[in-house]
């Protein structure tokens, strides 16, 4: 059975059809970074029209892939190669920005009525984790660190349907820090990639920066990034920049890395798996696949196309956890 999914919950556009929530069959996305590296963020408005502009274009070119023929009238025609193959259609509803969730709602709306199929609402971040599930033999139970440039969760998955957060930053997310940090060193923007980049040339332990200090499975980020602001002060803006951005790194890695782990070892849990966008960071994947190689942990890690916000975590969550909802559903800014 294939899931249509579709994402549109900050600056990336994406379509895809999975099948049994584990082999993604066609997907097609289209990244919005070169657009608002000019701002040095993301502008919602700017995020929302560029969603509108490319949507249709590209989910013909998803079918096409696919071998799916995207014709009109839709309803009522059983012979349709999509009425036979496609089980539901799934969206993302929020997390997110609310302007570009709802394009791509409106989108799934759209043809879940043409197509007479059920619309699937898929929470965010709980898609992000279930990108583990693409091309792999993933099953719960298991502790999920979700870390992008909106979230800093860790999470207890004990069955397909039931999770829940058991610890998460209390003001900067960890992506968001590594954009700050980034432009303090002049990096521009995005920042995650280009300080993996540079830390890669530096020394970690040139500065000893601070973990934050939260007790429990909680996270802060944002008295580190006021340590690296007062180190450039203190310096004059005179600093080898790649040690700073490997000192950053670490203090970043060090903690998430330590407080998962500690976190499977209270639930007595051996599986671990990387989700979002800060999972691609190089050092952090090293420290885990360290991990895994010891064979005390089976550490699950999406492929780099899949760290990202995408629409194959979006259909293959649906397909293990989507919950129905009415054409009438909205969108939401941030979780419970």
């Amino acid at each position: 059975m294939l899931y249509l999914g579709i994402e549109t919950s900050c600056d990336e556009t994406a379509c895809a059809l999975v099948e049994d929530g584990r082999k993604l069959i066609s997907g097609r996305l289209v990244s919005q970074t070169e657009v608002h590296k000019a701002f040095g963020g993301v502008v919602p408005e700017v995020a929302a029209r560029r969603h509108l502009e490319v949507f249709n274009g590209l989910l013909n070119e998803m079918f096409e892939e696919a071998c799916l023929k995207l014709s009109l009238p839709l309803r009522g025609d059983n012979e349709n190669g999509l009425l036979a193959q496609i089980g539901a259609v799934a969206c993302t509803n929020g997390p997110g920005l609310i302007g570009t969730l709802l394009v791509g709602l409106a989108g799934a709306k759209t043809l879940a009525w043409a197509l007479e199929k059920p619309l699937l609402a898929v929470d965010h971040i709980q898609a992000h984790v279930c990108a583990n599930y693409i091309d792999s033999d993933l099953e719960p139970p298991f502790v999920a660190l979700v870390v992008s440039g909106g979230h800093t969760q860790i999470m207890h998955f004990s069955s397909y349907k039931e999770f829940a957060v058991l610890g998460q930053t209390l003001d900067d997310a960890s992506g968001e820090a590594y954009d700050k940090v980034a432009r303090l060193l002049g990096l521009g923007y995005p920042g995650g990639p280009a300080i993996d980049k540079l830390a890669a040339t530096g020394n970690p332990r040139a500065y000893n920066f601070p973990e934050g200090r939260v007790e429990g499975l909680n996270f802060s980020f944002s008295g580190l990034k006021t340590a690296v602001m007062r180190t450039m002060e203190n310096h004059s803006g005179v600093v080898n920049t790649a040690d700073v951005a490997a000192s950053f790194q670490d203090a970043v890695n060090r903690v998430l890395f330590k407080k998962t782990v500690n976190c499977a070892r209270e639930l007595g849990l051996n599986r671990i798996v990387l989700a979002g966008g800060v999972a691609a960071n190089s050092d952090l994947r090293r420290r885990f696949s360290e991990l895994s190689e010891a064979g005390t942990y089976r550490v699950y890690r999406p492929p780099l196309s899949l760290c990202t916000d995408n629409a194959a975590m979006v259909a293959s969550a649906a397909f293990f956890s989507g919950v129905p909802a009415p054409l009438s559903i909205g969108a939401y800014s941030r979780g419970a």
